[in-house]
């Protein structure tokens, strides 16, 4: 069901390792897609609405009217809710809410002198659109992992869309509108795709355009934000979701196999990365995988997932090698299942999120961590983090000098605009001194 990979010194012959490849990833090609989605940009840009409503046709099979999704059936679909699932969300929200607000960073004041003070404030983003998939699974995790950072950076104007759903009338699945309810997200759209990447980024009918698009999606939203990028800010291109499992021989083969087949289930082009020295780990695992499999409702998804070549079982000389190998491959989702596993986490540079111990599953990260889940993919965790109040605020310098401080460092001014060869930038400073 899941291939091997064997990066033991003695396999490799005691040549050097390039662990960056040592693991492929699946095929998620952005540029071969751009044929496909630069059309629907360039539609929805020029005719707004009525290209939306046409491709609302074509690829979901449902004819709208109109885009917005009305108060009441937010309100409805709250009220209808299972009870469970709404303390469940509560759960959530309670917790990404209290780590969120520390997240928050003060405005900071740096005193150079008399009369010499430099202020880097923190300021929220103007309007944000999120994006919510509906595709294999109606992601409400995700509405509260965007929206709940972006209210607590203080967000005044928040627009969600998540893809009309056939079955539910043309509106997007009942979950999902009852968290925005939830939330008080008012503004919600029934648009799914490039096209409601090209709403946020041009404005379509009654969505103004956003200056930054967030939330996860398939290879034809990353594309299209991709190709926005520049004309509105993106959190990034999220790819195939991924987990990687550092064990050793103390590890719950039980447990390891819930989590590979736990993120396997989210997409056939998912992978699970188990990196471990031990062979009998390695083997109680694979045998651990048949039943779960067979246990499970996406039987196929899974077993694609787990047989495709972005997913392996990787055996290493030691923990210190899987160390390198993780941290190379830089995943999205790690976890570790080691002895010392705080200390072995402590060391990780490369990683969206890690979870320690046998009790820190990804699936709860998922939900009820407190901890946010949309989070860098296919490599990009060596330079880019997860979703975060941080990425829904920017930072501006606040300059303030009075006489005396400018004229304490003039002839600085002066002599480097020279060196550049721009003496009007030196001019802008002297002429506050003739005379």
């Amino acid at each position: 069901m899941i291939r091997r990979i064997d990066l033991r010194r003695s396999a490799a012959g005691g040549a050097p390792l390039d662990y960056r490849t040592a693991v492929p990833r699946a095929e998620f090609d952005v540029e071969a897609a751009t044929h496909a989605v630069q059309p629907i940009l360039d539609a929805v840009r020029t005719r707004g609405t009525d290209a939306i409503l046409e491709f609302a046709q074509k690829f979901d099979g449902v004819d709208l009217t109109d885009i917005r999704v009305p108060v009441a059936a937010m309100t409805e679909a709250l009220a209808a809710l299972d009870p469970a699932i709404r303390a469940g969300l509560d759960e959530s929200i309670a917790r990404l809410r209290t780590t969120s607000k520390n997240e928050l960073e003060a405005d900071s004041v740096t005193d150079l002198g008399p009369g010499a003070r430099v202020t880097h404030r923190m300021v929220p983003v103007g309007r944000v659109g999120l994006y919510v998939p509906g595709g294999l699974a109606p992601l409400v995790s995700s509405v509260l992992m965007n929206v709940v950072p972006a209210q607590i950076a203080g967000v005044k104007s928040l627009a969600l869309a998540s893809p009309p759903q056939k079955e539910f009338g043309g509106l997007p699945h009942p979950t999902i509108l009852a968290a925005c309810a939830l939330l008080g997200v008012e503004e919600v759209y029934a648009v799914g795709g490039a096209q409601a990447i090209a709403m946020f980024a041009y404005g379509a009918g009654p969505c103004e355009r956003v200056n930054l698009i967030t939330g996860p999606g398939n290879i034809y939203v990353a594309t299209a934000k991709r190709l926005v990028k520049g004309t509105v800010g993106i959190d990034a291109e999220a790819g195939p979701t991924e987990i990687a499992i550092l064990a050793d021989d103390t590890a719950d083969a039980a447990f390891v196999a819930a989590d590979l087949i736990s993120q396997a289930e989210h997409d056939p082009l998912a992978a699970s990365v188990l990196v471990t020295d031990s062979l009998r780990l390695a083997d109680e695992v694979e045998a651990a995988l048949e039943p779960q499999v067979a246990a499970t409702k996406h039987v196929d998804r899974i077993r694609t997932s787990l047989g495709g070549q972005q997913s392996a079982i990787v055996l290493v000389d030691d923990i210190e090698q899987g160390l390198a190998v993780v941290d190379a491959y830089a995943a999205e989702h790690l976890e570790i299942h080691t002895v010392d596993a705080e200390a072995i986490a402590a060391r990780v540079n490369n990683a969206g999120a890690i979870f320690v111990g046998p009790y820190a599953p990804v699936s709860l990260g998922d939900y009820c961590a407190g901890s946010n889940h949309v989070l860098p993919t296919a490599g990009c965790a060596c330079h880019s983090s997860g979703l975060s109040v941080r990425s829904f605020t920017k930072s501006m310098h606040v300059i303030s000098y009075d006489r005396g401080a400018l004229e304490a460092v003039k002839d600085h001014v002066v002599t480097l605009a020279n060196a550049e060869d721009l003496p009007g930038h030196g001019a802008a400073v002297s002429v506050r001194f003739e005379g």
